[in-house]
């Protein structure tokens, strides 16, 4: 295999250009049957093949600097850069990361995870280098879904003003993990298919100096000074240009050569230049194509269908919330459902379909949609903010500015709480107890089965000031079913009553605390086991008067 002859950075510049169409090739059937087994990020790595071997040819790494934005899409850099043994432990304990990561390789140059910081690490990463006179390529790849990030414009707008080399590929796969939404992904769409001005651009020039020798070139320089007008003719708003960054492309994505020569070419550029690359999320590999949102994170799958190995068939946490969503919207009409750019992974996909007009993706802009929300809350309608526990903390200031300090009626439904695994710490649900509990106005409530998810929903939305809701990524559990007394604010729920020891447990851990008073029960000890249903406020009665009659 090719494959087998990439042993260290830089090896695949020794591969013959006839054969880097096989190594594509490989290298796609390696990551199939890799993240078959592990689970991973599939659909954005099969997506970026001949883009990342592309710039592993025109680059020198580690000396050259590559920032993967989220970069989930980082496999093909690891195996280009000697890791392919560690593919059989990704994303597992001690093995290797689904991220870039420092630690992990040199060739890596910032540890990412979050969307949209890509541009701002890569204009760090350029003033270092020039403040430090020394003398290497800065590239960021960044995805079309990122530049739905406010801080990604914060980027490009400083980038404008760059008079040094910077590169910035943008991926453009029409995708982040589910349809794009907004006026740049539009604006995009626009310049995909604006075949005319391409073509226009890259045949003019040697038109002229073939059919006028002497005076072409006087012609072209006239031309270019007046270039901005004439592209806006063909192309509105080119607003990368507009910025006065140079814009190069669209180029494809999947053709190595064509890259290669936008590469080198962006080198030679004493300023920020972007190149617009289109590739087709989920390449090579029919299941992830046809499906490119499921396969954008995925656990362990058969490679002939594209099916998951392990399907319980029980509902999970985000499960019961989607069908509450329902009901509360058909309860109530100024219920309203707000998410970042991820409807499929936070469950409101069937609210979006049945409910278009109350649904609102704002993109990849945690940011907005926490201050969008206290905005409709300030209008009179009950705004639901669907969100990861990790991405949610990207909107702290938005949080206690804009809905806790106005106390306003938003709902935080806060998927992914607690420990979630595989995608490592970047990802990690753990932080949001902690912040969340500082704020003003603010409850924060975690059930402890599915029933009590529904039961909790319902009482938020009911709710006249900021609440959140936060549930685990796991299968919901159904246990306790016949404990589910009415929540009262504040109260904690005593789900049996003993005497010696008192467990207090909240949200999942309710089912562990269960397992571990059975155990002890088995040992003759007659335990209590108290629900406390609410992180904030806490229930200090009940705590003060269980632990005045009970010994642990």
């Amino acid at each position: 295999m090719l494959l087998d002859r990439i042993q260290k950075p830089n090896d695949i510049k020794k591969i013959p250009r006839e054969d880097l169409p096989r190594l594509a090739g490989e290298i796609r059937e390696f990551l199939i049957e890799k993240v078959s087994r592990t689970g991973g990020h599939l659909g954005s790595n099969l997506g970026v093949v001949e883009l990342t071997m592309a710039l592993h040819r025109q680059l020198n790494l580690p000396k050259d600097k590559i920032v993967f934005d989220v970069g989930h899409q980082s496999y093909i850099h690891k195996l280009l850069t000697g890791r392919k043994e560690g593919f059989d432990t990704l994303r597992q304990y001690g093995g290797m990361s689904g991220f870039p990561k420092r630690g992990e390789s040199d060739c890596d140059a910032f540890d990412t995870g979050h969307s949209s910081t890509s541009i701002s690490v890569g204009l760090g990463l350029v003033k270092a280098r020039d403040l430090k006179k020394e003398n290497y390529t800065v590239v960021t790849v960044i995805g079309d879904g990122a530049l739905t990030g406010g801080l990604a414009y914060e980027g490009l707008n400083n980038a404008a003003k760059l008079r040094t080399n910077y590169i910035i590929i943008l991926n453009d796969n029409a995708m982040s993990i589910s349809e794009n939404v907004g006026g740049m992904s539009k604006y995009l769409q626009s310049i995909r298919t604006a075949v005319g001005y391409q073509n226009f651009k890259s045949g003019l020039e040697v038109f002229l100096k073939k059919s006028m020798p002497r005076r072409g070139e006087k012609v072209v320089d006239t031309l270019k000074r007046v270039k901005s007008s004439m592209k806006q003719l063909i192309v509105p708003g080119m607003l990368f240009e507009d910025m006065g960054i140079t814009y190069l492309g669209p180029v494809d994505g999947h053709d190595i050569t064509a890259m290669e020569k936008a590469i080198k070419e962006a080198k030679n550029i004493k300023h920020t230049v972007i190149i617009h690359v289109c590739t087709k999320k989920g390449k090579g590999y029919a299941p992830a194509e046809r499906h490119p949102a499921r396969f954008h994170g995925t656990g362990p799958f058969e490679i002939e269908t594209g099916l998951p190995k392990e399907n319980t068939g029980k509902a999970s946490y985000t499960d019961v919330f989607s069908t509450v969503m329902i009901k509360l919207a058909a309860r109530n009409d100024e219920v309203v459902a707000i998410t970042a750019a991820m409807p499929d992974g936070t469950g409101l996909k069937r609210f979006r379909n049945i409910y278009p007009d109350r649904f609102v993706d704002v993109g990849i802009a945690e940011g907005h949609a926490v201050t969008f929300a206290g905005g409709l809350a300030a209008g009179g309608m009950k705004p639901i903010v669907a969100i990861y526990s990790s991405f949610l903390q990207r909107a702290y200031d938005e949080m206690l500015h804009d809905v806790c300090i106005g106390n306003l009626h938003v709902v935080f439904a806060i998927d992914r709480a607690g420990l979630v695994g595989a995608d490592g710490e970047t990802h990690q649900g753990i932080f949001d107890l902690s912040y969340l509990s500082s704020m003003p106005n603010m409850t924060v409530m975690a059930p402890k089965n599915k029933w009590e998810l529904s039961d909790m929903m319902k009482y938020a939305v009911a709710m006249d000031s900021p609440v959140a809701v936060r549930y685990p990524r796991a299968t919901a559990y159904c246990g306790l079913e016949d404990h589910r007394e009415e929540i009262d604010y504040g109260r904690s729920e005593v789900i049996y009553e003993g005497s010696g020891i008192a467990l207090f447990a909240v949200g999942s851990m309710v089912e562990t605390a269960e397992k571990v008073r059975d155990l002890l029960g088995e040992r003759g000890y007659e335990v209590t086991l108290v629900n406390a249903r609410f992180v904030k406020p806490i229930d200090e009665d009940l705590l003060l008067k269980i632990s005045e009659s009970h010994r642990l």
